[in-house]
């Protein structure tokens, strides 16, 4: 069989194509992840879905994380209640570095469903049972961020909306028994095997809902680099 031959048309639109992937590979070093590549990142949490997001977005980090008292007033609403908690984490372990060089990043994430706050269950039966709430039902995960660096202090939140299919208990006495969801708000992982057949439409951030709004860390990070 005959083999194709490109047309001159064709080597000019790679010859193209190649000078534009070249100027994006070489956009990268202005990036903000160059940008900051001079200041330490330190993440204040144990979480691995927030090591694993925060390195997703191309940064060198290292970790940090002092167990902080959570109680808070319960005059605050749920999205007070996750920034404080974010910056309680950061404030924890401020006093360690010298901020004029250093970046501290910190997260809290809950779960809302009637008014009532879903933090991380205390063991199975827990699990179970907030499971048993989200069965059939929409909820709102709402995530805390906290970032500072030198004086400058920046806390947010998302808000994500999550329906969630109805569950038979033997279904949520599965995932519980499989996965022990014992480290996460509402007691599930939407990256887990809960997520692919329960979650059947988010209305927000996916990444949100695994305990780091990336966009809005990167909207924060991008005004300390400005």
């Amino acid at each position: 069989m005959a083999k194709c031959k490109k047309t001159p048309d064709e080597k000019h639109r790679k010859i193209k194509k190649n000078a534009i992937f070249v100027k994006f590979f070489n956009s990268l070093k202005t990036m903000l992840v160059d940008k900051l590549k001079n200041y330490t990142l330190v993440l204040a949490s144990q979480s691995p879905r927030r090591k694993e997001l925060l390195a997703g977005l191309g940064f060198v980090f290292e970790v940090n994380w002092v167990e902080t008292n959570e109680i808070l007033s319960a005059d605050l609403t749920p999205c007070q209640m996750v920034e404080s908690l974010a910056r309680k984490k950061v404030e924890a372990v401020a006093n360690q570095y010298n901020l004029n060089k250093t970046i501290i990043i910190g997260g809290d994430t809950i779960v809302c469903i009637d008014d009532i706050i879903l933090g991380k269950p205390a063991d199975r039966s827990e699990a179970i049972q907030m499971l048993q709430q989200l069965s059939g039902k929409k909820h709102l995960v709402i995530s805390g961020l906290c970032v500072i660096h030198k004086e400058q202090n920046f806390c947010n939140h998302d808000i994500t909306k999550v329906y969630v299919k109805p569950l038979i208990n033997e279904e949520i006495a599965y995932y519980v028994d499989t996965y022990r969801p014992f480290d996460k708000a509402g007691s599930y992982g939407i990256q887990e095997w809960i997520g692919y057949q329960a979650i059947n439409q988010i209305n927000g951030s996916f990444y949100n809902v695994m305990g780091l709004p990336t966009h809005l860390l990167w909207e924060m990070l991008s005004q300390i680099a400005e």
